[in-house]
């Protein structure tokens, strides 16, 4: 009988044991020292095929395929308002550990063009990735050929060349388009035409003749410019940027007008996102982007690395947003 009480004794302990284990080891999960241990959400702010959707995506893969991150990171794409409907969306997942974004510009733009309350201060930075940069292009054979011309004719009638873009107006496309074009003397700049195409299809929109020019991101349509589809006209970098085509496609600057657009890229959580989890990817993209895949997309896309941290990429906003305010005013769009 004692030895019978004495064997239950044993067992009763190994089961409290196994149950101290698996307790422990789920508080160590939910701890977050095996996050992310269930699929990522990435969203894309814009249309499948901007600029937003093929950082995010990039992303996503070169993550998979250096096997950085061992979950699903399947791609949603939420456009509108500028990036606007995504950024309302996440302010229903404040503390949300799954869900990552990616923006630019227009998210601090957008809320000093008046289209929303919202900016940066309402997700989370996780880290600044690259450098893009704008391009004005036109499909081939058009009677624009360069990018003088195109100042020429807005100077004599600023509705004789119809603009499109993939961000709202007054964002980012459109943006960088006016500073380019007040640097090389346009006037009445809002008078000039700006047809947006946030769902997508800008491109076909060129390629179909609906609209003379495009302002976008150069890495956007470095397809379309190597099939010969559409000419390049200028860059906004200080100096020709990518390879190939890319460049080839000669800066504002070359072409008598002084000025320049970064556009920055970033990665960006819901709002108070968990410490673990912000920490989790900053290390983790910090990792990323020392990749040789990283790098190989990069130089593909005609992007530069500009790498910052969480704390880094906050400053930076910050003294962004104060540059941007002196932008906006200048050519007369800020609320």
């Amino acid at each position: 009988m004692k030895r019978r009480f004495k064997n239950l004794s044993k067992l009763f302990i190994t089961a409290l044991s196994i149950s101290a284990l698996v307790l422990t080891g789920c508080g160590k999960k939910d701890a977050g020292t095996t996050y992310p241990s269930k699929p990522m959400t990435f969203i894309a702010p814009g249309g499948a095929g901007g600029g937003w959707d093929g950082t995010i995506r990039t992303v996503a893969k070169v993550l998979k395929d250096t096997k950085l991150v061992d979950v699903p990171m399947p791609v949603t794409n939420k456009p509108g308002g500028g990036g606007g409907v995504a950024l309302a969306y996440l302010q229903e997942l404040k503390g949300d550990a799954q869900t990552i974004t990616v923006y630019s510009p227009p998210l601090i733009l957008i809320n000093l063009n008046g289209s929303s309350k919202l900016s940066y201060k309402d997700v989370t930075p996780i880290a600044r990735l690259i450098t893009d940069y704008g391009a004005f292009v036109v499909k081939k054979g058009s009677k624009y050929k360069t990018i003088a011309d195109v100042m020429d004719a807005l100077k004599k009638d600023p509705k004789s060349v119809k603009i499109g873009g993939g961000s709202s107006a007054g964002s980012m496309d459109h943006i960088q388009f006016l500073m380019i074009a007040k640097a090389a003397g346009v006037k009445n700049l809002k008078e000039i035409d700006y047809l947006s195409f946030q769902e997508g299809g800008a491109n076909a929109q060129l390629l179909g003749g609906h609209i003379d020019l495009l302002t976008t991101g150069l890495g956007d349509v470095a397809a379309l410019l190597e099939s010969g589809q559409l000419v390049g006209l200028a860059q906004t970098a200080d100096e020709r940027v990518g390879e190939g085509v890319l460049a080839e496609i000669p800066t504002c600057k070359e072409s008598g007008i002084d000025a320049a657009f970064y556009n920055w890229r970033g990665l960006f959580g819901a709002p108070d996102m968990p410490e673990e989890a912000l920490k989790y990817w900053e290390d983790t993209l910090a990792k990323m982007v020392e990749t040789p895949e990283w790098d190989e997309a990069v130089k593909r896309n005609g992007w530069t690395k500009s790498f910052a941290n969480s704390a880094d990429f906050s400053a930076f906003l910050d003294k962004t947003n104060e540059e941007y305010k002196e932008i906006m005013a200048e050519i007369g769009l800020l609320k």
